[in-house]
């Protein structure tokens, strides 16, 4: 008999267990290196102690490291030299995002932008980025040979630059309501490049064939496109994050399909319309969604990534069980298991992806 298919919860429960016994290691080390620098500034202090010891809880991007590695047979201890830097690069990018989208919450917490400021976030975001590159530039010393690591530092160089024009094109279609679905999930997989950049890595570092480096290249873009779309829904649910969007962001997939169906587009229209969006109208716009058939074109599409991802796996030559995990978590839930799961996974990051 087949065994059924465990919900998106269940996947999560178990994802999170993993992340804490595959991902602590790093963060604690990443942790350490930035507590060894010494700020005379007190509130900067304040800042960059809140954000890594309190906010930021990545243990998914080093755990997702090491199930890369071990899926093409490679150690995952030789992943935690990247893995660590990494950490504070991703962080870094967080706090940057939150400073162009004016995030000053995000899951019922203040961002370092919110608590502390513009230009505090902005100067601890730098620290972040700095004290990452340069860990990174120390590796080559250690357990990687200097020939892999200009592999790595290559494709985190094009990382950035990926990154950096999806945001710009975001930028653009800030309260836009005329983004076509097509456009916004091509802005979608060029900001999955944070995912794919960690798989890619760890396919390198664990000695892949070229054959499974693209393969757990393209899985690691397609499971950052499936993160960024499930927050897309999991921000829909709280009318905070949702106003944020509307006004400050580009509009969630879920209201840009629902802009195009015929009998509510219209309707939905005029309730995105206006220069502020109060917790009333919030309420009418995700009754107005909900009543069309945006979230169930927004759940296909998320199972057709979810699909491609899956048969990438069948490319690699070990257990790849964890990372099916991943996706299978990934994947739309009821609205009550939306609310219940912890988004830990995010490129936003939104806090400890």
């Amino acid at each position: 008999m087949k065994k059924p298919k465990q919900t998106p919860e269940a996947a999560m429960m178990q994802i999170q267990k993993i992340f804490e016994r595959k991902g602590t290691k790093a963060l604690n080390m990443a942790r350490q290196a930035v507590k060894e620098e010494r700020i005379k500034s007190r509130k900067a202090q304040q800042a960059l102690t809140y954000f890594i010891t309190e906010y930021w809880h990545d243990t998914a991007r080093p755990s997702l490291m090491a199930l890369s590695c071990e899926a093409v047979g490679g150690d995952p201890e030789i992943t935690l030299p990247v893995a660590i830097p990494m950490i504070l690069i991703s962080g870094a990018i967080d706090i940057h995002d939150d400073i162009i989208d004016q995030s000053k919450s995000k899951d019922g917490r203040p961002t370092v932008y919110g608590k502390f400021g513009l230009e505090i976030a902005l100067l601890v975001g730098d620290a972040l980025l700095f004290k990452g590159l340069v860990l990174l530039n120390k590796t080559e010393v250690e357990k990687i040979p200097a020939e892999t690591m200009l592999q790595v530092n290559d494709i985190i160089k094009t990382m950035f630059f990926e990154l950096g024009d999806a945001e710009a094109l975001e930028l653009e279609c800030r309260r836009q309501l005329d983004v076509s679905p097509e456009d916004y999930l091509h802005i979608v997989r060029m900001k999955a490049a944070d995912v794919e950049a960690h798989t890619r890595i760890s396919a390198i570092l664990g000695n892949a064939s070229s054959r499974e480096v693209e393969a757990l290249s393209e899985y690691g873009r397609l499971l950052g496109m499936m993160i960024i779309l499930r927050d897309d829904i999991i921000d829909l649910l709280v009318p905070e994050e949702c106003r944020s969007r509307i006004t400050k962001e580009c509009l969630p997939l879920p209201l840009l399909y629902g802009l195009q169906d015929a009998a509510r587009g219209p309707e939905l229209r005029s309730q995105l319309q206006g220069k502020t969006i109060s917790d009333r109208r919030v309420q009418e716009i995700l009754s107005t969604v909900r009543n069309s058939r945006a979230i169930a074109r927004h759940c296909k599409t998320m199972e057709k990534l979810a699909s491609k991802a899956m048969l990438k796996l069948r490319v690699l030559s070990h257990n790849t069980r964890e990372l099916q995990l991943l996706v299978e978590a990934m994947l739309p839930a009821t609205e009550e298991e939306t609310r219940a799961a912890n988004p830990s996974i995010s490129t936003r990051a939104e806090p400890g992806s």
